[in-house]
């Protein structure tokens, strides 16, 4: 069978090994939860409580702060503590509502009252949707009901479901497949309503048999669905990559997948969105992976949005003595954290603890022209040309050279031999375009 795929791409070990076969647990917080207002790509959500107000499990505590934006639900009943800055795993103080969980869970009225999606409109769907505060949950953030309303929804003819899950060592979107595939579906057909025209689609890495098996059982008589087993190769699941792999469709960056007729979401994104629509439950939880060979007892966990990476690890057995890196997120995608004392956010996929830092062990030389970047690009620019503007701060031939193509897989920096830090630097210039594109209106 020919596997769906892009051009370019690598093969890190997958470390999958670590969490695949752990089901998922669910672990209540004991400690206060900390609610930043950002946790999404547009404007931060404003604060709709004061501190002291009581509060109950799926109450809207924040509100969308413009257009592209989302409202936050709390996830525990309890006590509004303080609204201050509290750090985050970008190392940045962003202002968050702290809530002293009172161990509870006293829900809003209404919560898990049963909805037939087929009855209600598309805008109460959106609404519904909207009212759950539910984010892009495989890493992006971006408002998921603006997603869902492009200027032409008849001009979509597929909506596909992210189940990839290529990033190294995450295994949350895996475990899903296998315990509640039903949601999965359940969650395409609600998003199916939306768009007449369109065709849906569940596409997943060849890695994942079981997964790819028990979707396939499901909708086998569904008309509007099929599953598209994915070539194993990261990144398979970053959208452009994705969109080609699926439809043979290419976007750049000043497009977004619906000018190529397409809605991407990822796996828990969709079932969230089944939750809110079919089950009137706004977004609370995130499935997290905490795996790698620094912790003592990798696995799985629905946890609370909100509640700290400290009391996930001990949750997981605590860390191993000697551990040298711990990143939020993949080995990939992630970004190392000086400190567990963060809270999980709805973008949180993942707790990777390392027992050796592989950047630490290899020291940075020259670049030796091989064009091995070139080869693994997926977005098929020069990462060695844009390394030289980088090193020039020369933002006008980076974006000359399509640096603001580059999606910061990561790609070109595993492949390197001379261990040059191109993803980052290709971050940061990326950063300072849009800071002068800001600037100049």
């Amino acid at each position: 069978m020919k596997l769906a795929t892009f051009k370019g791409g690598v093969h890190p070990d997958d470390g999958k090994r670590f969490s695949k076969d752990k089901p998922i647990q669910t672990y209540l917080p004991k400690g206060e939860l900390v609610f930043p207002l950002s946790q999404h790509i547009g404007a931060p959500a404003k604060p709709v409580v004061q501190k002291k107000d009581r509060v109950l499990m799926g109450q809207k505590i924040a509100q969308a702060g413009g257009f592209v934006s989302a409202d936050i639900v709390s996830s525990v009943s309890g006590t509004v503590k303080a609204i201050e800055p509290r750090l985050t795993v970008s190392g940045a103080k962003i202002d968050a509502i702290v809530i002293e969980n009172d161990g509870e869970y006293t829900p809003v009225e209404g919560i898990g009252k049963y909805r037939d999606y087929t009855k209600l409109t598309k805008q109460e769907i959106l609404d519904a949707v909207k009212e759950a505060g539910i984010v892009g949950l495989g890493g992006a953030g971006f408002p998921t009901h603006v997603k869902l309303m492009p200027k032409d929804p008849d001009a979509i003819d597929y909506v596909i479901v992210n189940g990839a899950e290529c990033e190294p060592y995450l295994t949350s979107d895996y475990r899903e497949m296998l315990e509640d595939p039903e949601h999965i579906v359940g969650g395409l057909k609600v998003m199916l309503q939306l768009f007449d025209n369109a065709k849906g689609v569940i596409a997943v890495e060849a890695n994942k048999p079981v997964g790819i098996k028990n979707l396939q059982e499901l909708v086998k008589n569904e008309s509007r669905i099929e599953v598209v087993p994915l070539k194993t190769k990261y990144p398979q699941g970053a959208e452009r990559n994705l969109i080609y792999a699926v439809t043979g469709r290419k976007i750049n960056s000043t497009k977004l997948p619906a000018d190529a007729g397409c809605i991407v979401d990822n796996v828990d994104t969709v079932i969230a969105i089944h939750m809110a629509v079919c089950e009137s439950t706004p977004l609370m939880r995130r499935i997290v992976t905490v795996t790698g060979d620094g912790i003592a007892q990798p696995g799985n966990f629905s946890v609370k949005i909100g509640t700290s990476f400290a009391e996930l690890a001990e949750a997981a057995g605590g860390l191993k003595e000697g551990v040298k890196k711990v990143i939020a997120g993949g080995p990939m995608m992630g970004m190392s954290i000086p400190s567990l004392d963060v809270p999980i956010v709805k973008t949180s996929s993942a707790l990777t603890c390392m027992m050796q830092d592989d950047v630490e062990r290899y020291e940075e030389t020259v670049c030796i022209r091989c064009g091995r970047c070139v080869q693994v690009c997926p977005s098929n620019i020069v990462p060695q040309k844009m390394m030289d503007a980088a090193m020039k701060y020369d933002t006008a031939e980076f974006v000359r050279l399509n640096g603001m193509e580059c999606c910061e897989c990561g790609s070109c920096t595993f492949a390197c031999p001379a261990r040059r830090p191109l993803t980052q630097a290709f971050r940061q210039m990326r950063q300072a375009v849009m800071a002068e594109r800001r600037k100049k209106g």
